[in-house]
């Protein structure tokens, strides 16, 4: 695809950068609503809540991420996410999240002994990265 198709994509954590390079196109969870960047975007900054992350490369393959918040700034042609975290859907341990998935379904039922809105947090994140990583297997394997 000729360059002048393209955007150029950062994603960074506090821990470290989880992508960069050039793609066609980008969505976020903002939250007011998922938003997508494509060539030429209006300039703006957005909050992003929990959610899904995906880059369109240029052979139209999708990479997918889980993220847990953070913000997005879009200027002449350049994306740049500053997540609190980001996994590449084929870095997340789906048995990991399971299994934080499950402690916070038994913190929810133990209310009194956990901060509530932490916890709905905390699931909210386990599933959004068992969906992300879920969704790559099946994208994957055709299931």
């Amino acid at each position: 695809m000729e360059p002048s198709k393209l955007i150029y994509v950062e994603i960074i954590t506090p821990k470290h950068v989880v992508f960069k390079g050039d793609v066609v196109d980008f969505a976020a969870p903002g939250v007011v609503g998922g938003f997508e960047i494509l060539r030429n975007h209006t300039e703006f900054i957005s909050a992003m809540t929990i959610g899904e992350i995906r880059v369109r490369e240029e052979d139209g393959y999708d990479d997918f991420f889980a993220t847990s918040g953070g913000f997005v700034d879009v200027h002449e042609n350049k994306v740049t996410v500053l997540a609190e975290t980001c996994e590449k859907a084929s870095d997340i341990d789906i048995n990991r999240a399971k299994e934080a998935h499950e402690r916070a379904l038994q913190k929810m039922e133990e209310r009194s002994s956990y901060d509530v809105e932490q916890v709905k947090k905390a699931l909210l994140r386990a599933q959004n990265r068992i969906s992300i990583a879920e969704k790559r297997l099946k994208n994957h394997f055709g299931s």
